[in-house]
This record gives structure tokens, C-alpha cells and sequence, in this order.
């Protein structure tokens, strides 16, 4: 279903807006990244996505019914693992939050061998490396059964290698999910390789959309063509311009 913000605005007590009138539409099964300097909503906007927090006025729709909590997936920068659970632990937490959803861990184990992580089931977080934790943190996201996934930054904290590991197994696994997916980054590369469009924040409170015609399936090393850094450079100057 499309998912529809009309007319948004938020405040932080005793603060000018921080978002102003926002309207986005975004099709069932997009990739959309939004970019912007630091502090221009981007956090905020997720939150109020997902009820965290509750506009001054505007709506939030799924389709033409109005958005309730627990409609979208959402995955902060930290992986929030359990760290007294071991892997498959962490997983099923699925079925103890979703207790009608006939999840077992013969679901999760078949997830997790499509990771590649059949071998870490009995592993705790504390075991696992950077990019290994945020594929369990976005398994148990998505394995939650929401359409719509919001991610704030699942890669910031990873080196480069382990980020472009992380972006290339993103573009082979939601070609499987059939999912929307919001995506806050701050890595203009990352949002051009991944994303059918990409939504620039001001701090003026105003938006701008620059979709991305690069034919899919894309990979990670298409990040050296000609193409993509021409998208960089205008993504930079209307950054910078904003």
C-alpha cells in the first residue's frame, strides 16, 4: 500500500519546527533513502512514523486509513540484540510478539541460512562481528511482518568493507521481501546504489526529490561509474545549496 504523509508538521518543546508542512507519497515497494545535514528531521520524521512521538498537525496514511503503532518495521543504527540471547534467541522473539503468527524456529533457522548464518545460531551477540549482528537485528525486523521497514542508519557504524558487504546482501534480499523501505543515511553513494529515490531535507523545512533511473538489479562496484558520481554531484550541490 502507499504510504502517505500529508501535511506534516513537529516541534521540540520551546523550538522553532523542525518539520514544516512535509508531504511525501511512496509506492508499495520502493527503496527510498532520505538525506540531509544532521538535525534537519530525518530521526524525527521515523519517529513520528512510528508513534514515537506525535505531530502538531498532518497525517499519516497506509493507503487512506490512517497509520497505527506497530504498522511499520523499525531498525535504529544500534542493533538492540538481547545480549543474554544467543542468535536463534533473539529471532524468536518474533514468535513471542506476533504469538498468531506460526513462527518456530525452523522459520528462523531457514532465515538465517539464507544469511549465511546457519552456523551462529548458538552464538551471543558478543560473539558476532558488526555487519553479523545488523543481519540478525534486520532479520528480526523484518520477520515481524510489517510491508513498510524504516531504517535509521543500519550501516553507519560499520567500516567501509563491512558496509559495502552489508549494502550488497540489502540489494539481493529485498528483491525477495517485497518490502517498501525508508532509509536514512548520510552516505550519498550508498543512497544512489540502493534507492529508486532519493528525498533531500533542508533545514528551511522544504524537500526535494531526485529519482534514481539506474537499472536494477544493481551492484555495489557500479558505485565507481561514470553515472553514479554524476548523481553525487548534483546530490552535493543541492545539499549544500539548501
Amino acid at each position: 500500500m502507499t504510504l502517505q504523509i500529508k501535511n506534516l508538521s513537529y516541534s521540540y518543546k520551546n523550538s522553532d519546527p523542525i518539520l514544516s508542512n512535509l508531504s511525501i507519497n511512496i509506492q508499495k515497494g520502493e527503496f527510498v533513502s532520505l538525506i540531509g545535514k544532521s538535525g534537519c528531521g530525518k530521526s524525527t520524521l521515523f519517529k513520528l512514523i512510528t508513534g514515537l512521538l506525535h505531530p502538531d498537525s498532518g497525517e499519516i496514511l497506509i493507503g487512506n486509513k490512517k497509520a497505527t503503532i506497530g504498522t511499520f518495521g523499525y531498525m535504529p543504527q544500534r542493533d538492540l540484540l538481547l545480549p543474554w540471547r544467543t542468535v536463534l534467541e533473539n529471532l524468536m522473539l518474533v514468535a513471542e510478539i506476533r504469538k498468531d503468527s506460526g513462527f518456530t524456529k525452523d522459520t528462523a533457522r531457514t532465515w538465517l541460512k539464507k544469511v549465511g548464518l546457519s552456523d551462529w545460531e548458538t552464538a551471543f551477540p558478543s560473539e558476532l562481528s558488526g555487519g553479523m549482528k545488523q543481519r540478525v537485528a534486520f532479520l528480526r525486523t523484518i520477520l515481524m511482518g510489517s510491508d513498510i521497514l524504516l531504517l535509521d542508519e543500519p550501516f553507519g557504524a560499520l567500516d567501509s568493507f563491512t558496509k559495502r558487504e552489508m549494502q550488497s546482501w540489502l540489494l539481493s534480499i529485498w528483491k525477495e521481501l517485497d518490502k517498501t523501505i525508508l532509509f536514512i543515511t548520510h552516505d550519498i553513494e550508498e543512497a544512489i546504489i540502493l534507492s529508486d529515490k532519493i528525498m533531500i531535507f533542508h533545514q528551511q523545512h522544504f524537500l526535494e526529490e531526485l529519482r534514481i533511473s539506474l537499472p536494477r538489479p544493481r551492484e555495489v562496484e557500479m558505485v565507481h561509474s561514470t553515472k553514479i558520481q554524476e548523481y553525487r554531484k548534483e546530490l552535493e550541490k543541492r545539499i549544500s545549496n539548501g
